[in-house]
């Protein structure tokens, strides 16, 4: 797990559970590419409320049929791994934001033996 460890760049993508691509949720095809591009790791944070690019306001309202809720993905990598996934992938990202953060991984366990 050592080259999971040390300072890496954590790259944030902003998108909406309605977002969709090839007719498919945006999020899930996104996992696949990040899948297929071996990055570190993904995590998929669903909001509760947000403010988006229009300046509306997103947020849960129990008696809604239809949900438009903000969902964030985060993945840790190396710099040089980041670009390269977003040089191949952003065109996929119809409206949303990208951000990218320094970030230093201290700790990173895992159960499975011997994947240094």
């Amino acid at each position: 797990m050592k080259r999971y460890l040390g300072s890496k760049k954590v790259m944030r993508i902003y998108l909406d559970n309605s977002d969709i691509f090839d007719g498919k949720p945006l999020w899930q095809e996104l996992f696949k590419k990040i899948k297929e591009e071996n990055l570190a790791g993904a995590t998929l944070i669903k909001a509760s409320a947000g403010i988006g690019v229009h300046s509306e306001l997103h947020t849960f309202e129990i008696w809604s049929l239809s949900q438009k809720l903000p969902i964030i993905i985060e993945v840790i990598d190396s710099e040089d791994n980041i670009y390269r996934f977003l040089e191949r992938y952003d065109s996929m990202i119809g409206e949303g934001l990208v951000t990218l953060s320094d970030i230093d991984v201290i700790r990173y366990k895992s159960v499975t033996k011997g994947r240094d």
